[in-house]
């Protein structure tokens, strides 16, 4: 009996010992793969640069200077303010709860509360909610804002600079789909010089179906938060 159980002891230590080593390389394998990924975008970006060198390609050219002033600006705007997430859910939520009555306002609060998500508001007014809930959603999040991260934080020399521009790339990748599927909430942003820095924030709307939120009813707003939250 003592033998059987050293036995069970040592194949359970190295099953333990073999699915650490599995994850391990899996989260290698996908640090590299996004490395590769934001490079390539980078060498896209620079080559559509070329296209300041021909003359009826000019208007791709302009875009994208436009693009890398407006993501300049957003890095300022996330490297004075380390609150530059909890920013960008706020006027989403502005929006969300804008037209919204106490009623409703309280309805969503109680669909939540059923499911044990508790919104901490002060108030049941529209600006009251939506502060708490980015609050909520903000505290929740666990993200890393370096860029030099996202670029690719070994990669030296021409590659690096490659990794950065990829940044940008898909900086104004995230903004233009924004752009088109939720415009209202991409011209607030905009005007907050942040539409550059949604691609921060965009894999949890993607995850929560976020954008869905300017047709959903009560009940598909509290999914949505609750899916943010969780």
């Amino acid at each position: 009996m003592y033998y059987n159980n050293e036995v069970s002891r040592y194949l359970q230590s190295n099953k333990i010992l073999a699915l650490k080593f599995d994850h391990a390389l899996t989260d290698v394998g996908k640090s590299v793969s996004h490395q590769i990924e934001t490079i390539g975008a980078g060498a896209k970006r620079a080559l559509y640069y070329t296209s300041c060198f021909t003359e009826e390609y000019q208007d791709v050219c302009q875009q994208q200077k436009i693009e890398d002033i407006r993501f300049t600006k957003g890095v300022y705007h996330l490297l004075r303010h380390t609150d530059v997430v909890y920013e960008m859910l706020k006027i989403y939520f502005e929006d969300v709860f804008k037209y919204k009555t106490s009623e409703q306002i309280e309805h969503i609060k109680q669909i939540l509360m059923t499911v044990n998500v508790h919104i901490a508001a002060s108030s049941l007014t529209n600006a009251g909610f939506a502060l708490a809930t980015a609050s909520s959603v903000a505290v929740g999040m666990n993200l890393n804002l370096e860029i030099s991260t996202l670029a690719g934080r070994r990669a030296g020399g021409v590659i690096g600079g490659i990794g950065i521009y990829g940044v940008v790339q898909k900086a104004a990748d995230s903004a233009h789909r924004l752009h088109f599927t939720y415009p209202v909430y991409y011209s607030a942003l905009y005007a907050q010089e942040l539409e550059m820095m949604y691609f921060l924030i965009e894999p949890l709307f993607d995850r929560a179906e976020a954008l869905k939120a300017q047709w959903a009813s009560d009940g598909g707003i509290a999914d949505i938060i609750t899916k943010m939250i969780r």
